[in-house]
């Protein structure tokens, strides 16, 4: 199902990023999935740089939520062996975005990334979540995502 709702939008799940620190992309743990924070990456770096309400805008932020979600549902296809039919629901969402000081729109942000999820599977796309601003993220990022999520044996 996911696999055509991602062709029906006309996306397309990139590589899984292999990890460059000490840390795996997945843990699966009693049919629960970890995601680790996906940041927004496009070849070899991230897509944009800076913090949202300065160097990024609200808009190219959005995009790059999205982009995080693509890049988590890799991961997770991978670890699942390739079958992201096993996925069962998206348990919980925690974006963190880069801010500017005074730009205190983070969930605005982090609803593109729920919105994707809502369209990629429905009722077991919507999640609790937090959406936090922070100073800093790896690579300059504006945007990482993380997922916890239900998956059937």
């Amino acid at each position: 199902m996911i696999e055509e709702r991602l062709k029906e939008l006309g996306l397309e799940l990139p590589a899984a990023v292999k990890p460059v620190y000490e840390y795996v992309p997945v843990v699966i743990h009693g049919g629960v999935a970890y995601v680790s924070g996906q940041l927004p990456k496009s070849g070899d770096d991230v897509r944009h740089k800076g913090k949202v309400g300065a160097e990024v805008s609200l808009e190219a932020a959005q995009d790059d939520a999205r982009l995080c979600v693509l890049h988590a549902l890799a991961c997770l296809r991978q670890a699942l062996n390739g079958d992201l039919g096993r996925l069962e629901r998206i348990l919980k969402v925690t974006g963190f975005v880069a801010s500017a000081p005074g730009f205190n729109d983070q969930p605005k942000v982090i609803d593109a990334a729920s919105k994707l999820l809502g369209q990629l599977l429905g009722e077991d796309g919507r999640h609790a979540r937090s959406a936090v601003g922070v100073f800093e993220l790896p690579r300059n990022t504006p945007v990482e995502i993380e997922f916890i999520v239900a998956v059937r044996s």
